[in-house]
């Protein structure tokens, strides 16, 4: 896929507007899709799909009919208690189907990080008896490292496990770091911020060799449902987390695998919910649109060649035209990589800068997860793959969602060119002592 060549040059605002003059920080955003910058109207270009996406029509019919319709308590033993239960076992099975799995061995929660601490906390202190120590790697999400921070107070000897350059483990060598104390492995499926896919099965079956004693194995599959193919990892896994608001549902609402026979310790004491794993009233408009968004997944999964194939547009329209911005492609080789995910640096600028910078221009992207995202340190994901601090601190993530189109990359491309060449001088001078 190339780029037409009316990409080259200056950001045009959306046509018709006749708008010229400054850009003011913050713009209005309207449903329509333009953004609103006082006089100025630009079409949004949203390219920060790995921290959210864009809900579905039918997820938004799904959850209004649940608020509006079916809001009884799935509990109870009416009618509407009934509706609305039907509502939850709909969308577990749609999950169900996607991964594989029986309905039985999938337990809602409010989201991914829910999930991984009731994974990882739950499986930990269930197994505590027989040993304390996990694995994990360095570039897992926060609420997988933060859970085992929290379990480390709690006696458990955490160790990290060594990855590439490109962010992946070595299965043997995963193996090789097994001990005889050892409950529990947690390796991410698609990595948030580089989009790196980990052997899971070649680990899943390095760990089995171990015979009964073995550890768990754990994933955090959130940037994995919908954009890689999962049904091998599955197979090899104990534990999965997900997150309805990655695939074009709602936040708010996740699930967790949980192998049958595994056995989970819950976080909450409460009435019997989630067969007592998750106590607590269901969210049932959340599982409403998880189950609406799950519906659609094919279409997701249709998208991956078109996807990948607007990435690799968009990284040749940076490598080629910034007018001598150094810029540098992180994270695996393209065919190893997620299909969504395109992580770069501009090594000598603030990848925060250039975020702001393309968002007057319409484009909005990230420096990384979300979650983390007001961090001013370097990314602890692209420190643990070995880049320097001067490149870490230039990293910005661009991730692409089914909706993605031709144009958007071309406005986005477009966007760089506009603004990061005047960003590039300023601290190319600032380097050289020009600016105070």
């Amino acid at each position: 896929m190339r780029l037409r060549s009316g990409a080259r040059g200056t950001f045009v605002p959306a046509a018709g507007t006749g708008a010229s003059g400054p850009v003011e920080r913050r713009g209005r955003a309207a449903a329509d899709g333009i953004l609103r910058y006082g006089a100025i109207r630009l079409k949004r270009v949203y390219l920060d799909n790995a921290a959210s996406t864009q809900a579905l029509e039918s997820v938004a019919d799904a959850v209004r009919h649940a608020l509006l319709h079916a809001y009884g308590n799935p509990s109870s033993l009416h009618g509407m208690g009934l509706e609305a239960e039907r509502i939850v076992e709909g969308a577990r099975a749609e999950l169900a189907r996607a991964l594989g799995v029986e309905p039985a061995e999938l337990f809602f929660t409010s989201g991914g990080t829910e999930a991984n601490n009731l994974a990882l906390k739950g499986a930990a202190r269930a197994r505590a008896r027989r040993g304390r120590h996990i694995l994990v790697t360095p570039i897992e999400h926060d609420s997988v490292l933060n859970a085992l921070n929290a379990l480390k107070a709690e006696g458990f000897e955490v160790e990290y496990l060594p990855v590439d350059g490109a962010g992946r483990v070595d299965p043997d060598r995963v193996r090789e770091r097994v001990r005889p104390d050892t409950v529990l492995v947690s390796i991410g499926a698609v990595n948030n911020e580089i989009g790196t896919v980990q052997p899971l099965a070649a680990v899943g079956q390095a760990l089995a060799a171990l015979g009964e004693e073995r550890p768990l194995l754990h994933t955090d599959a959130v940037q994995a449902l919908g954009k890689v193919p999962l049904g091998d990892v599955i197979r090899h896994v104990d534990l999965a987390s997900f997150s309805a608001h990655k695939i074009h549902g709602p936040k708010g609402t996740g699930a967790l695998y949980v192998r049958r026979g595994v056995k989970l310790l819950p976080l909450a004491e409460g009435g019997g919910q989630e067969r007592g794993l998750r106590p607590g009233t269901e969210n049932v408009p959340g599982i409403a649109g998880f189950g609406a968004a799950l519906r659609e997944l094919e279409m997701l999964v249709q998208a991956w060649p078109r996807m990948r194939a607007l990435k690799e547009a968009l990284w040749e329209g940076l490598r080629d035209g910034l007018d001598g911005v150094q810029v540098r492609r992180l994270g695996p080789p393209p065919a190893e990589a997620a299909p969504h995910i395109l992580s770069v640096a501009f090594p000598g600028l603030r990848g925060e800068v250039v975020v702001h910078a393309l968002e007057e221009h319409g484009v909005f992207a990230s420096t990384g997860s979300a979650c983390t995202s007001r961090d001013p340190r370097p990314s602890h994901v692209l420190k643990a793959v070995g880049l320097e601090d001067e490149v870490a601190q230039g990293a910005v993530r661009l991730s692409l969602s089914r909706f993605t189109t031709e144009e958007d990359v071309e406005r986005a491309v477009a966007a760089f060119r506009a603004a990061l060449p005047a960003l590039w001088r300023f601290a190319r001078l600032r380097g050289r002592g020009g600016a105070r």
